[in-house]
């Protein structure tokens, strides 16, 4: 049953459309699922961003490419060297673009599992 306030015309949160879950739990549970994935998204797109600088030949001394490679390159620590190849611009979108789809892989399926449950 969906409760909605006259004056507002919003769902109040007095009950859940779904039987057994609080809306309260609800709601926090959209919230968390909501940052997981935005902090997934911001990982990858981070990873991203220094795979375009990187291939774009961007000007390593700058700070701002400074800050993007830096935080790639924590982001990607766990990944480092998986591929070694001869072709340096392949390798550096493989050791980074695998972590970031991983990111995103697991993020969203976090927050998938967290909005079904």
């Amino acid at each position: 049953m969906n409760n909605i306030d006259p004056a507002s015309g919003y769902q109040t949160y007095e009950q859940s459309p779904r039987p057994g879950r609080p809306a309260r739990n609800e709601a926090t549970a959209r919230r968390v699922a909501l940052a997981i994935c935005t902090i997934a998204d911001v990982a990858a797109g981070l990873l991203g961003l220094w795979v375009l600088l990187y291939l774009l030949d961007a000007n390593q001394a700058n700070p701002f490419v400074e800050f993007v490679h830096g935080a790639a390159d924590w982001l990607s620590g766990w990944a480092r060297d998986i591929f070694t190849m001869d072709t340096e611009g392949l390798r550096v979108v493989l050791n980074f673009g695998l972590p970031a789809v991983i990111y995103l892989l697991i993020g969203h399926g976090i927050a998938v599992r967290l909005n079904r449950a």
